[in-house]
């Protein structure tokens, strides 16, 4: 005895459209597809800003103008711990010349709690030398200098 198979589908049950399921497929593969996008342009963003903060603060102190590299990038806690005779002292120290050029390994941006963060890391690099670079800026606004280090390369 053979069970008929029936090739309909049982009174009462439906399948969606196949039109209904790639509909909803396709959206929501563009919904992903925009988190995507405004995700990049927010990363990119920062680490543009954050390479935008280094090249500024990196021009000053190379031409020696760095009362206003001190004023205008070091945030007011890297203020206590660094004067600005010793932030001058220090830099004039490096011998920093036109041919220091700014060589980038790390630029890292984030954001958490309502606050920015920005991490560059790399090298200015010399004729006939190279110092080490690391900063650290941070703000729920403007960013400002919170870490830096500078250290000659032996």
């Amino acid at each position: 005895m053979s069970i008929p198979q029936d090739t309909q589908h049982a009174p009462g049950k439906s399948r969606p459209p196949l039109w209904m399921v790639l509909g909803m497929v396709g959206g929501f593969l563009l919904l992903v597809a925009i988190g995507v996008v405004t995700l990049m342009n927010f990363v990119g963003g920062a680490t543009n800003k954050a390479k935008d903060l280094a090249d500024d603060f990196n021009a000053l102190i190379i031409t020696g103008d760095t009362g206003t590299a001190y004023d205008k990038h070091l945030g007011p806690a890297l203020r206590e711990k660094l004067t600005k005779e010793d932030f001058t002292a220090g830099v004039r120290g490096l011998e920093l010349n036109g041919s220091c050029k700014p060589n980038y390994t790390e630029l890292r941006a984030s954001s958490g709690n309502g606050a920015k963060g920005a991490d560059v890391a790399g090298s200015l690099d010399c004729d006939g030398k190279t110092i080490e670079l690391a900063y650290r800026f941070e703000g729920t606004g403007e960013l400002n200098m919170v870490n830096i280090r500078l250290k000659p390369q032996a």
